[in-house]
């Protein structure tokens, strides 16, 4: 549903949420990759309000391709898919 819905390639989890450290106001940090031809600013925070709501607390929601490269190896080796 949200791969289709929001013009998702792929989503995960990373940060304190995946590994099993959060705590109660912890937001919860997912990484996205659109499908090139559906990432649009509408797509994006209507991703992000849909989480939000879904999970009950704030999203940081990250495009993999905007990830800064001193952070990427970090981030993809931690990431838990859907």
């Amino acid at each position: 549903m949200i791969k289709e819905k929001f013009g998702v390639k792929r989503i995960g989890i990373f940060g304190s949420f995946a590994g099993g450290e959060e705590k109660a106001g912890s937001d919860i940090d997912v990484l996205v990759e659109f499908d090139e031809t559906k990432i649009t600013f509408d797509n994006y925070m209507d991703l992000k309000f849909y989480l939000e709501d879904l999970f009950k607390r704030e999203v940081d929601l990250v495009i993999e391709s905007s990830i800064k490269p001193r952070l990427k190896d970090n981030i993809t080796r931690e990431v838990v898919y859907a």
